[in-house]
């Protein structure tokens, strides 16, 4: 449980300055920052307001009451009410549609941890239900990977007087006005205290595709989220190098900023090899490559703390790319379908998707997935976004001012490429399930998100070699059996 809170002092009084200035009635926003388990206390990075819904409506409003007055009077204060019978209204499915596309944006350590709310007192007690049912829905769709938390924060900016509350919001299922707890609020130094950790993880999954499977898009990315999720189990139990050296999980890394952390995996874990005695198993999806991570850290906090967040968020990165290459398939779909509405011809609008549907073409082929970018955010922070392989960094411009509420690089050099471009996903079919799980995966994987598998005749030249090398072997040790015992039973007679 949360009982104190610190937010950064510098952005949260430039975010107080913007809102004094605009002289807005109502304003609601995400908090980005971190609930830490290990010191009961939150952090709050930044404010983020929500930005206006498609057709240009602010997500949040004040509602009239009462009017003021008696009958004889009623007339010449009919456009008044009383302040303490105004009501907020909040679009909150838009809200948590912002708080889902800015938690795929943050790395390790920082997350959506609620929301904030700029009304008056008055307006603020008369819709604690509708706060806490925003502040639930936000949780659902930004939800933690590791989801122990059962509670988010909300913090209050009154202007009447200007006054920071913060408290707790209980995501139980019954939501009553007991909800809401207040908690101790403080401002301070908080991002000029990070630690960056840093980790390039380097991964090769074999994914069964069974008869079942693939038949249309949830399936088809069930086998991605499923195959991720047991990898996640054994990221989680992985021992750490940091810095080269390994980790005792209690003791903390105050000495410098920078940290370079390596997983170590165990060996021949490779779990997906058993399902090659499925009679169900058509193909197989080849998952490797490389992801590359940052975690943030408060000075107070156990490194502990910092390689569960550098985990946390190598799977958050793979979920979401998941999640746009369905979003992609769906509007490719989507698209079909009005093709086929507004043409005259004959189109079959039910047509799957080719590269999400592996029963599509049975051969091997690719699937490319989006790869990450880093932008500069707060004090030296990052924050991340991703792009097609097709794209340039220019089209994360708009998604920096849109959803982040900051202003774009005005250099792409500043927003950092690490992953490179992303070499294609290969799904086969015509392989059999064996061949591909007991496929050599030594190879050395490039710095990006999926690797790249070549089956031409010069592999299939080393893979005809690779087959003698054993019985030459062989041949050689029988030999030189018998030669020993040759010469053995001349020397004995």
């Amino acid at each position: 449980m949360v009982k104190a809170v610190v937010g950064d002092e510098t952005q949260l009084k430039l975010a107080e300055n913007r809102l004094t200035r605009s002289a807005i009635p109502s304003q609601v926003g995400l908090v980005i920052g971190k609930l830490s388990s290990k010191l009961d206390k939150g952090f709050v990075y930044d404010l983020v307001p929500t930005p206006s819904n498609d057709n240009g409506e602010p997500p949040c409003s004040l509602i009239d009451g009462v009017l003021v007055g008696n009958s004889k009077k009623r007339g010449s204060s009919r456009t008044k009410s009383h302040p303490e019978s105004s009501t907020l209204f909040i679009d909150t499915d838009w809200v948590s549609e912002h708080a889902r596309q800015v938690s795929r944006m943050l790395l390790g350590g920082m997350k959506v941890v609620g929301i904030y709310i700029w009304v008056n007192e008055n307006s603020f007690k008369n819709s604690a239900i509708t706060l806490c049912q925003t502040v639930k829905g936000v949780a659902e769709a930004a939800s933690f990977v590791e989801n122990d938390w059962n509670e988010r924060l909300l913090i209050h900016i009154s202007y009447s007087p200007l006054r920071w509350t913060c408290r707790n919001c209980s995501l139980a299922a019954n939501i009553t006005s007991s909800s809401l707890r207040p908690c101790d609020f403080k401002m301070g130094k908080v991002l000029s205290s990070l630690q960056t950790f840093r980790c390039t993880y380097n991964f090769d999954l074999r994914l069964p595709l069974g008869h079942d499977d693939g038949q249309h898009i949830g399936r088809f990315a069930d086998v991605f989220r499923h195959g991720i999720m047991i990898h996640a189990k054994e990221l989680r139990s992985s021992k750490a190098l940091i810095d080269g050296k390994l980790v005792i999980q209690d003791e903390q890394y105050a000495s410098y900023d920078f940290h370079e952390v390596e997983f170590l995996l165990p060996l021949l874990q490779d779990k997906y090899v058993e399902a090659c005695s499925q009679k169900d198993v058509f193909g197989v999806v080849l998952f490797s490559g490389s992801v590359c991570s940052l975690a943030y850290l408060n000075s107070k906090e156990p490194v502990s703390q910092a390689l569960a967040d550098i985990k946390e968020d190598i799977i958050k990165s793979l979920l979401s790319r998941v999640e746009m290459l369905c979003d992609e398939a769906d509007r490719e779909s989507e698209s079909i379908t009005d093709s086929g509405k507004d043409s005259s011809s004959q189109i079959s609008i039910k047509k799957p998707v080719p590269h999400l549907n592996p029963e599509a073409q049975r051969k091997q082929y690719n699937i490319s997935f989006p790869r990450r970018v880093f932008i500069p955010w707060l004090e030296g922070t990052y924050i991340c976004d991703y792009i097609e392989p097709s794209e340039t960094v220019e089209v994360v411009k708009d998604n920096c001012v849109d959803l982040m509420s900051m202003e774009a690089p005005t250099d792409a050099s500043e927003i950092l490429e690490p992953e490179y471009e992303a070499p294609p996903l290969i799904t086969s079919s015509t392989k059999s399930f064996w061949d591909i799980a007991a496929h050599d995966s030594s190879a050395a994987k490039p710095d990006n998100i999926v690797s790249k598998r070549s089956g031409g005749s010069k592999n299939r030249k080393s893979a005809k070699s690779t087959d003698l090398n054993p019985m030459v072997a062989i041949l050689v040790v029988v030999l030189s059996i018998i030669v020993g015992l040759v010469l053995f039973l001349i020397r004995a007679t």
